[in-house]
């Protein structure tokens, strides 16, 4: 049976995620993330867009984007295809590195990227992989919250302005206001 088309057009907003293949580790230690962002950084040069937050976790990825002119199946199929190449040698594997091709929606709304970009950076929290966004370092959320520099993402502000003064602080309690009180287990903001 055919794929269904993804549906693109200049300026298309996307939440993209994929998962190890059978749901397997994709990254087994700190190289191997740096690996996965150089490559998504690298593609991003390659094929102009507009990174608004990503998160890398240890069997599934989450990426938030933005492209005037290429289809992300290019970003992604770039990056993918150079860190599946890099994974198996490492490693000494052969095979499926992802779970097929990545799965994208389309983000159509205005407030609907924001609740991605809050559930994209909440993901380590979530999954009780820390109990404080700030010691996850596989995610935007530190370019957010602290304005720290990430050359993955260009611009904070098309959400931060949504805040008011103090914008990272404010974000950083919009992050917190979709957890449940028994979810926090200490306090995320520091």
């Amino acid at each position: 049976m055919a794929r269904k088309p993804r549906v693109w057009y200049p300026g298309a907003q996307y939440h993209i995620y994929n998962r190890g293949n059978r749901r397997e580790t994709l990254f087994y230690e700190p190289q191997d993330y740096f690996k996965y962002l150089t490559f998504l950084n690298e593609a991003k040069d390659k094929y102009p867009c507009q990174i608004y937050s990503y998160c890398l976790m240890t069997n599934h990825i989450h990426i938030q984007l933005k492209s005037e002119e290429h289809k992300p199946g290019k970003i992604m199929g770039v990056t993918h295809t150079r860190y599946a190449h890099y994974f198996n040698k490492k490693y000494q594997l052969e095979g499926h590195v992802f779970k097929g091709r990545f799965n994208g929606e389309l983000i159509q709304f205005p407030d609907y990227e924001l609740e991605v970009n809050r559930y994209i950076h909440l993901n380590p929290l979530k999954a009780n992989m820390v109990t404080n966004l700030e010691d996850y370092s596989w995610s935007s959320y530190h370019a957010y919250a602290n304005n720290k520099y990430d050359p993955l993402i260009d611009d904070t502000s098309h959400f931060l302005s949504l805040f008011p003064q103090p914008q990272n602080k404010n974000y950083k309690d919009f992050l917190l206001s979709a957890m449940k009180p028994h979810e926090i287990l200490l306090n995320p903001t520091k």
